[in-house]
């Protein structure tokens, strides 16, 4: 089975968090890999939501592979292309998940096959095909918690969508639910009642005009601020008590969120309250690591592009997985586009995804001594 071929596979599977559950796509992939003399093992964190450790044994400490599969939701708009059909049309791959990321994972798991059971001489391979990433690495968290099931790594490639640029780090996230309360009463005796809604407007008016004060990094830029949820009230006529509203902060290094969270818990006032939703630390490679050049080369040499590293916005299940690890080095590449990520006509090139398999395979020789 080629790459191709198995990403249209996962696409047919439907695995929109959170309604669809992750385990038939889990069972295939663990299947697959257990055939081709992995030692496979599904964790469940939720019913039906499960994520695949698959193991080989080899030399040395493994070297890993990770990537989730499950998608988000389709969204309102039309598709042009079967979201759940995996059409190729002019050199494309339609689907959800075909760039985030089915390819990726597709992509991973065909390299594994074609190390076959070729002994590994310097390391073992290792691979996490998790389920309930887009909710906050739920997946890769109960790994992380549950005794044994992680094992050790002595680095990790993630396949979330990069175009195949080697990415050495991405922002953390900090997702705040702000709350705030009021008395209900008659919309017609507004005085008899305190309004929630309008507490909550004077946070958004707060928030709109709050500013970081740290310098941006070098290479991840400045942290971010979005409002992005607001709900209110029962109905148009009554004073409203309770109001929520949904903060989305993607943050670099220099930040720690608890300071972070206190300066905004400040800023608001006794009025809000505020509590975490996700709490996500960045991920950072240095440039010069070995592990980080390796790649770059290997990557250059199979696309013809020109050897460069990257830096993403999104958050990937390393910001767990990374120092569940021990703080490992940890590259992000995957043939899925960024900029197609959720978007409805999800695609991913197909050669991407060709490239991205025989770059999964360079690179799995190269660490693991096959």
């Amino acid at each position: 089975m080629n790459a191709v071929e198995l990403t249209r596979e996962l696409v047919r599977i439907d695995t929109v968090n959170p309604v669809s559950p992750e385990r038939p796509c889990a069972e295939r992939l663990g299947r697959l890999l257990e055939d081709a003399g992995f030692a496979v093992r599904l964790h469940e964190f939720a019913p039906g939501r499960a994520s695949v450790v698959a193991r080989r044994d080899g030399g040395g400490t493994p070297f890993c592979f990770a990537g989730h599969i499950d998608t988000v939701p389709l969204g309102a708009a039309p598709w042009k292309h079967q979201p759940f059909g995996g059409e190729i049309d002019a050199g494309k791959l339609y689907g959800r998940g075909s760039s985030d990321m089915k390819s990726g994972v597709a992509a991973m798991v065909c390299a594994a096959l074609e190390l076959g059971r070729t002994p590994l001489r310097k390391a073992g391979l290792t691979l996490l095909l998790v389920a309930g990433e887009e909710t906050g690495c739920e997946g890769a968290l109960h790994l992380a918690r549950s005794e044994g099931a992680l094992g050790k790594a002595s680095a990790m490639v993630v396949g979330e969508p990069t175009g195949n640029v080697p990415v050495i780090g991405h922002k953390g996230a900090l997702w705040l639910r702000a709350r705030t309360r009021g008395v209900t009463a008659h919309g017609s005796m507004p005085s008899m009642g305190v309004n929630a809604v309008v507490k909550a407007a004077r946070a958004v008016l707060a928030l709109d005009a709050f500013r970081f004060d740290v310098k941006p990094d070098p290479l991840l830029g400045e942290p971010t601020l979005n409002i992005g949820l607001i709900q209110g009230g029962m109905n148009v006529n009554s004073v409203p008590d309770e109001a929520v509203i949904g903060i989305d902060m993607r943050t670099i290094p220099a930040q720690g969120h608890a300071a972070l969270r206190a300066r905004l818990q400040e800023l608001l006032g006794d009025e809000v309250e505020l509590s975490s939703i996700v709490d996500l630390p960045g991920v950072r490679t240095r440039e010069d690591d070995p592990f980080v050049r390796s790649i770059t080369e290997i990557v250059a040499r199979i696309t013809g592009e020109p050897a460069v590293t990257g830096t993403a916005t999104y958050f990937t299940d390393a910001s767990v997985l990374t120092p569940a690890f021990g703080g490992i080095p940890t590259v992000v590449l995957g043939p899925g586009e960024m900029a197609l990520c959720h978007q409805t006509d999800e695609h991913c090139r197909v050669e991407r995804i060709e490239q991205a398999a025989a770059a999964y395979v360079e690179i799995a020789r190269e660490r693991c001594g096959a």
